[in-house]
């Protein structure tokens, strides 16, 4: 086996300079670095904006959530109050307003049925 000229059992493949093929991949590893360099500032932005947009969603969730159980008590008062009223002596009331209404909308129907 030869000796290298910088001493050792390995073959010299560069002591620095540019001889060989060193200033031939110097150029390429630091395009390549650039590059890398370019995709990862684009991967941190997107993982940043992804950040943001998910802090918005949870917020907007959030919100929802509150959102639906107010109109969940809302509703839970109407319908105690429904109740409340169909179950007293104030059913009849209810009965007597249903036919009402029932007779005052037949009675518009009528005339319009019969004045055109």
């Amino acid at each position: 086996m030869r000796r290298a000229a910088g001493g050792g059992n390995y073959p010299h493949y560069g002591n620095g300079s540019t001889h060989g093929g060193d200033s031939v991949l110097e150029p390429e590893n630091d395009r390549m670095t650039d590059e890398l360099k370019g995709k990862i500032n684009s991967l941190k932005s997107l993982s940043i904006e992804i950040g943001s947009e998910v802090r918005d969603q949870n917020r907007y969730l959030g919100d929802m959530d509150n959102e639906f159980d107010s109109a969940g008590g809302f509703l839970g008062k109407a319908m105690g109050r429904v109740k409340k009223l169909a179950s007293g002596h104030q059913s009849y009331i209810v009965v007597y307003l249903a036919l009402f209404s029932f007779t005052v909308f037949f009675i518009i129907w009528l005339l319009v049925k019969f004045t055109s």
